[in-house]
C-alpha cells in the first residue's frame, strides 16, 4: 500500500520522531510503572540483549497530532470527546522516522444528540511512501446532532458467553494525563480544572487516547508475550471517561488469531466497550 494511492483531501502533515519519543510516549501509557525492568523493550533504547520497540497504537497519535484534519464545521473544542478509535498496522511502525500524514473525512452521522465525525489518517514513510498505520478516529460532537444525517453503521460485536480468559489491571497515576500530554494532546480538558468545568467535569479526565494506549499495552503483553511487532489492529468504543487515580481492568475473550475486550474503571464501569484486537500467533 502506498501513500499516492490513498490521498489526503486537505493536503498532508509531516513529522519526524526519535527513539526518546517512543519511550516517552510509552511511558505516558504506564510501561514500567508497575515493575521498571518488565517492559525494558519499549523503556529503554540501550538495555543488553533487548532490543527496543514501537508500540503500535503512537501511530495514532501521530496521525491525531500531526496530520492535517479536514474541515469538519464550527464548534467549540469543549463540546468534543473522543468516541471511537481503531488503526490497522500494514508494517510495525519504526522507533525513530520521518512520515508523511493524510486525513480524510470518511463520514458524518447523526446520533441525535450529537454528531459523530470519523476521520481517518494513514501515516506512511516519508521517503518511499510506503504506509505503516492506517487508523479510524471517530469525534463525538455534542449539542451538534439531529441535523438529518444518516445513522451510524452498525456493525455486529459481542463477548462469549463465558468468563473471560484474561483479566490485566493498570493503575493510572495522578500524573498520568500530565505526562501523556507530553506526546503530543494538549488538549487543556486534560489538565486545566476551568476548561474541565466547561465540559462539565469535576477536574481533568484521563486524555481516551492514554486510555486506550494503556489498554492496548496490556493487551500486547497478555496475548503477544511483549511483542509489539505481532499486532494487526486494535479498536474500542469510548463509554466513559477515566478519573487518574482509577484502577482499569481489561478483561479479555481469546478467539483465533484475535480477540475481543473491555475495559472497565474501579468501580465496574465500561470506559472502553466493543474492543477488538487482532494479532498474529506465536510460531
Amino acid at each position: 500500500m502506498k501513500f499516492e494511492a490513498i490521498g489526503a483531501d486537505n493536503g498532508y502533515g509531516e513529522v519526524t520522531w526519535t527513539h526518546k519519543d517512543a519511550i516517552l510516549y510509552a511511558l505516558g501509557v504506564g510501561a514500567g510503572q508497575d515493575d521498571a525492568l518488565s517492559e525494558l523493550q519499549f523503556t529503554t533504547e540501550n538495555s543488553q540483549d533487548v532490543t527496543q520497540q514501537m508500540l503500535p497504537a503512537y501511530g495514532v497519535v501521530l496521525g491525531m497530532t500531526y496530520g492535517t484534519r479536514p474541515d469538519i464545521g464550527d464548534y467549540h473544542l469543549s463540546q468534543v470527546l473522543h468516541g471511537e478509535q481503531s488503526f490497522v498496522v500494514h508494517k510495525p511502525l519504526p522507533i525513530a522516522g520521518s512520515a508523511k500524514i493524510g486525513t480524510v473525512t470518511t463520514g458524518i452521522y447523526d446520533k441525535g444528540k450529537g454528531a459523530l465525525a470519523v476521520l481517518e489518517s494513514t501515516v506512511a514513510d516519508a521517503a518511499t511512501g510506503e504506509v505503516w498505520v492506517t487508523s479510524q478516529t471517530g469525534l463525538f460532537i455534542r449539542g451538534e446532532g439531529g441535523f438529518g444525517g444518516d445513522p451510524q453503521p452498525v456493525v455486529e460485536w459481542s463477548v462469549p458467553e463465558r468468563d473471560a480468559d484474561i483479566d490485566a489491571s493498570s493503575t493510572i497515576r495522578e500524573d498520568q494525563a500530565l505526562l501523556y500530554r507530553l506526546s503530543g494532546d494538549r488538549n487543556p480538558l486534560h489538565s486545566d480544572p476551568k476548561f474541565a468545568a466547561m465540559a462539565g467535569f469535576p477536574r481533568p479526565i484521563l486524555h481516551g487516547m492514554c486510555t486506550y494506549g494503556v489498554t492496548g499495552r496490556l493487551l500486547i503483553n497478555a496475548l503477544c508475550g511483549g511483542d509489539a511487532s505481532r499486532v494487526k489492529g486494535m479498536g474500542g468504543r469510548f463509554s466513559k471517561p477515566v478519573m487518574p487515580g482509577e484502577t482499569i481492568t481489561v478483561s479479555v475473550w481469546k478467539q483465533d488469531g484475535s480477540a475481543v475486550f473491555q475495559t472497565r474503571n474501579s468501580n465496574g464501569d465500561v470506559v472502553l466497550d466493543r474492543g477488538t484486537f487482532d494479532y498474529t500467533e506465536a510460531n
